[in-house]
């Protein structure tokens, strides 16, 4: 997909402020998505990225990423459909990484899913000297979608679950335990707890989401 499309995109961006030290305002409850479905809530956090994506300070880094996509996406959006799991879990690794398997942050995550030595190794990856499979597309895609599933079986929401991904499995049970009473939830808890999650994660759902609608209107021109 050539960087030029970006510039023909119009897309209706709020003018959501880039701060995110104060809560949203109130996303409307939806029924549940089924498992293999990843909902598409509404939300003024995901009008800021798309900005951001397009036209913002991000358009250029991110159609780098859209141009990595026929190299990397098929392989797992074939891995989620046969998991029953969300296609569209690809933009999770998207967010992530750029699909650059070759990606390595300050925390020591690596590849296309950003995963941590002990996760990895927790899921079957050989992380040691010699070896590093967090950088081999389908080892570690397969590593991450085994850990997704299990964070969705936990949390029953992949909006959750996918904040789990991002800060921790335990940190989002306690806050959730805080606020609800109870781990598992919805969707539109992940906005309901969303002041106390870590800056980060709190645009980690929205970006997904706005990743996935930026590549579906390129994929339409």
């Amino acid at each position: 997909m050539k960087r030029a499309l970006f510039a023909l995109l119009f897309v209706s961006c709020a003018t959501a402020p880039a701060s995110t030290t104060s809560a949203p305002s109130t996303t409307p409850a939806a029924p549940a998505a089924a498992r293999d479905q990843l909902a598409d809530l509404p939300h003024e956090r995901v009008e800021y990225h798309v900005a951001r994506f397009t036209t913002g300070e991000k358009a250029a880094e991110f159609a780098t990423y859209v141009e990595r996509m026929p190299q990397y996406a098929p392989m797992i959006r074939e891995k989620l459909r046969r998991k029953g799991m969300p296609e569209d879990l690809v933009y999770l690794a998207m967010i992530e990484s750029g699909l650059n398997p070759e990606a390595h942050s300050a925390a020591d995550a690596r590849g296309i899913w950003q995963l941590v030595p002990d996760t990895a190794r927790r899921y079957g990856l050989r992380v040691d000297e010699t070896v590093d499979d967090r950088i081999d597309p389908e080892k570690s895609t397969d590593a991450a979608l085994t850990y997704l599933a299990q964070l969705y079986n936990r949390f029953g929401s992949w909006y959750l679950a996918a904040a789990a991904y991002n800060t921790g499995e335990n940190r989002v049970a306690r806050i959730m335990t805080e606020a609800t009473g109870r781990e598992s939830g919805t969707d539109a808890d992940y906005y309901r707890i969303w002041d106390q999650l870590p800056g980060e994660t709190r645009d980690y759902v929205p970006a997904m989401l706005a990743a996935r609608r930026v590549v579906g209107q390129v994929n339409r021109r």
